[in-house]
């Protein structure tokens, strides 16, 4: 078989079914009729001389030599998507599809209205969001750019920091009026606290070493904004970021404790797989994205100053 004899769009046919798990959602994001995709796909399988998909009700997945295959082809037309961008960006034009997957709050809470505001300053951009909390594999999954919290695991993925992402502890008035305050981590032990799913105790800077507070577990979620609305409820004590906290804090609905006693400190970060950083789309989103979260984020002095005019200024760490 020669190399010359694989036509690019058949690749390109195969890549976008794997990426989205079908052929008519392939077909309608390529602008082509699912027949003529499907017909390039058969024709790519049987240059090859293998079964790259299985087909059936729920859809088409790859198969092992198929996913293999995949892995390796998005990577090539992601190098010639990037190798068209610098022609583009010789005239300064943004243009193209971005695939952008963030997490879930901080997507609908402080990412849509940036968002949008990038789509208004460059209208050749078509945006493709995916808000979910998990870690997705871009590569695999099609992504040109993660916005992801938190401390990054190594790996050949291109990161750019963007702003911090700082944590508070939280309760409402009327269950400090009940139960009392905390004055140190482990006063925890006596009160009811609200967690994250993948949580069981918190980690605090007292002095100079980090110690452990772990209270009673009253709820647990995999999402801040049901524990925000349980802590405005009186149910227990939480720990949330404060781009969640912020507009409860500001209202009075939750305070602010144990400001003596830091809590580790995240950062808000632009993931991007190396061809896919290269692109001035890409560059110009996340250049976005800092301008307008970094390098002090717009929802701390929410709370920030409300503390500040009360005289109970959280210290800076």
């Amino acid at each position: 078989m020669e190399r010359s004899a694989i036509d690019l769009l058949d690749v390109l046919a195969f890549v976008r079914v794997v990426e989205t798990g079908a052929f008519a959602r392939a077909a309608e994001r390529m602008g082509m009729s699912k027949s003529i995709l499907s017909r390039r796909v058969a024709r790519l399988e049987q240059r090859l001389g293998a079964k790259l998909l299985t087909r059936g009700a729920q859809g088409a997945q790859a198969t092992d030599v198929g996913q293999a295959y995949f892995e390796r082809a998005s990577n090539v037309l992601t190098e010639l998507d990037a190798a068209q961008e610098v022609v583009a960006d010789a005239v300064t034009q943004v243009a193209g599809p971005i695939r952008l997957t963030a997490p879930l709050s901080f997507g609908t809470m402080h990412l849509a209205p940036v968002l949008a505001e990038f789509a208004e300053l460059h209208p050749r951009v078509e945006l493709d969001i995916t808000l979910e909390d998990k870690v997705v594999d871009l590569v695999a999954g099609g992504f040109d750019l993660a916005v992801r919290i938190g401390n990054l695991a190594d790996s050949s993925l291109i990161a750019r920091r963007i702003a911090p992402v700082r944590r508070v502890l939280l309760a409402s008035p009327a269950y400090l009026a009940q139960h009392g305050q905390p004055e140190h981590p482990r006063d925890l032990t006596r009160h009811d606290v609200l967690l994250y799913t993948y949580e069981d105790r918190w980690r605090f800077r007292v002095g100079n070493r980090w110690e452990y507070g772990r209270g009673q577990p009253r709820l647990r979620a995999n999402n801040g904004e049901l524990l925000r609305a349980a802590a405005c409820a009186g149910l227990g004590i939480c720990i949330l970021p404060s781009f969640i906290a912020a507009p409860a804090i500001e209202s009075g609905e939750l305070e602010v404790l144990l400001r003596d006693f830091p809590l580790e400190e995240g950062a808000l970060h632009a993931v991007m797989p190396p061809g896919r950083a290269t692109t001035a789309r890409v560059r110009a989103l996340v250049d976005h994205l800092v301008a307008r979260f970094g390098p002090e984020p717009g929802w701390d002095p929410c709370w920030r100053a409300k503390q500040a005019k009360a005289g109970r200024m959280p210290r800076k760490r």
